[in-house]
């Protein structure tokens, strides 16, 4: 009987535990759509740790998941943060007059002639000169075929729901961490 009780506490200690990591640290996403490819492909798992940013704060390049609205969350990367210029020359990323390599989207880049990110200021896109505090400027890795900050705007830091840490399903692209190189 005493080692029936034993068990019996240890799957209990261990379905709470599973309960708060789940509901309060880390959170299941599955990708739609297009527009995070190459890093993140239509139908993967992604697994997002909510916490993180109540630590530190959120950094260029994080590949995030934010509420889009109240039915959607869209996941992608973090272009600018609060007080960034943002500039695209052909097909290169400024950001504060300093080049940002984007090595992170040579697998997708089509070498067709055209430009895989449109020119554009941030001040074109928003009518605004800077990244306004508590905001971001986020796009998809998929720069022809995304729906981002050039269209809707600066997302509210408060929108973020969290960072993706893990893709795990498929587990032939499994990978832990989607920071630029």
């Amino acid at each position: 009987m005493r080692k029936y009780r034993k068990m019996i506490r240890t799957i209990l200690f261990a379905l709470a535990l599973a309960f708060v990591f789940r509901y309060f640290i880390f959170a299941s996403y599955i990708v739609d759509g297009e527009s995070m490819e190459p890093t993140l492909n239509d139908g993967n798992l992604l697994m997002v740790n909510k916490v993180v940013y109540d630590w530190h704060s959120v950094g260029r390049q994080d590949v995030i998941v934010f509420h889009a609205n109240k039915k959607e969350d869209y996941v992608k990367r973090v272009i600018g943060v609060a007080g960034d210029k943002i500039r695209f020359k052909d097909d290169k990323l400024y950001v504060n007059s300093k080049i940002v390599p984007e090595h992170y989207l040579d697998p997708l880049r089509p070498h067709d002639g055209e430009l895989f990110t449109e020119d554009f200021t941030l001040e074109q896109v928003t009518q605004h000169e800077r990244v306004p505090e508590g905001k971001i400027f986020v796009m998809g890795d998929n720069r022809r075929d995304s729906l981002d900050s050039r269209y809707f705007g600066f997302v509210s830091i408060d929108q973020v729901v969290g960072k993706v840490d893990v893709r795990y399903w498929p587990v032939s692209q499994l990978a832990l961490q989607f920071k630029a190189e």
